[in-house]
């Protein structure tokens, strides 16, 4: 490493972040356009947090784990959103290192989280679904409380682990990230030494991750499905079906973008594909999972409707 080198190590103190677009006309547009997706999504996420916290129709497990799943996608679209947000208002899309750092570490510590909370969600759907009497049983509170709290031990110890890795290894002085946000492939990209070290670590542990709680998720489903196809009543199997529509809406946009932002072949990558896919999956997803539950569950929208009528009467 030459002398020029060293010196760039020691000064970099910031990552200028490419962002989504270098047209200065589209800027503003594209600001209003996140701008009121970020807020959809903080209004939705948060009424989520309290509806399921506070309304008593709403103490179930299913409930649970959906303001948990709330916080989740609150946790990584705020890790993402805000930044990327001032990044258009500015004509240098910077962001200092200990910022990147935390970035990244909040957002994979919350994407982790929501894989694994997906998947406690379909053991719950299964475990209603399969095993109707034993149900309040089985789903005990304190099992609910392990199905949560192990995946946000777990996703923290593993986003620190990665980000510690990344920020303990030489820079080569090139600071621009090829993205519009801290994530581990763009920054592995800039390091000088333990690159492939820490890409082997990061693609076991995504890898892992992503098979096992696919792997839950598929074998809760096809148990269900099993279950449902020997019902004899079609209003069993209706209600049955109903119970699961919105979490296998939710898994099937969140693993589908997922899996084609991951699992592809590395040649077939691209800067604008792999853009719209995690503005996809960092802003949109998060935006649309209350959505999803609250337009398609009959307890949300009924809880939802006793609030705004006591808002009304509280204002009127």
């Amino acid at each position: 490493m030459t002398s020029m080198d060293k010196h760039n190590l020691t000064e970099l103190k910031e990552f200028i972040l490419l962002g989504i677009t270098d047209r200065p006309e589209l800027q503003a547009p594209l600001f209003v356009l996140f701008l009121v997706i970020y807020l959809i999504s903080l209004v939705g996420n948060l009424g989520m947090v309290i509806l399921t916290k506070v309304d008593p129709r709403l103490q179930t497990p299913m409930y649970f784990f959906l303001r948990h799943l709330a916080l989740t996608d609150l946790g990584y679209s705020t890790a993402v959103g805000p930044k990327m947000l001032v990044n258009f208002l500015v004509d240098k899309n910077s962001i200092s290192y200990n910022l990147c750092a935390t970035q990244l570490t909040f957002f994979d510590m919350f994407i982790i989280s929501e894989l694994f909370i997906l998947a406690a969600m379909s053991y719950d759907r299964y475990v209603a679904i399969c095993k109707p009497l034993l149900y309040t049983v089985i789903m005990s509170q304190r099992l609910c409380l392990v199905l949560v709290a192990i995946p946000y031990l777990y996703s923290t110890c593993v986003s620190l682990l990665v980000t510690i890795k990344i920020f303990n290894s030489s820079f080569c002085g090139y600071n621009v990230v090829s993205h519009f946000y801290c994530d581990c492939l763009p920054l592995l990209s800039l390091l000088c030494s333990n690159a492939y070290e820490i890409q082997l670590i990061a693609i076991f542990l995504s890898a892992f991750d992503l098979i096992f709680t696919l792997l839950v998720l598929v074998l809760s489903y096809l148990l269900i499905l099993i279950a449902i196809l020997r019902m004899k009543s079609a209003e069993g199997r209706r209600k049955a079906f109903s119970t699961c529509g919105s979490h296998l809406t939710v898994v099937t946009v969140f693993y589908g973008t997922l899996i084609f932002m991951y699992v592809k072949p590395k040649s077939s990558h691209s800067f604008d594909t792999d853009k719209m896919a995690s503005i996809f999956y960092t802003l949109i997803i998060p935006m649309l999972n209350p959505l999803i539950y609250s337009l398609r569950n009959k307890d949300v929208k009924c809880a939802l409707q006793k609030m705004w009528t006591k808002l009304c009467s509280i204002f009127s």
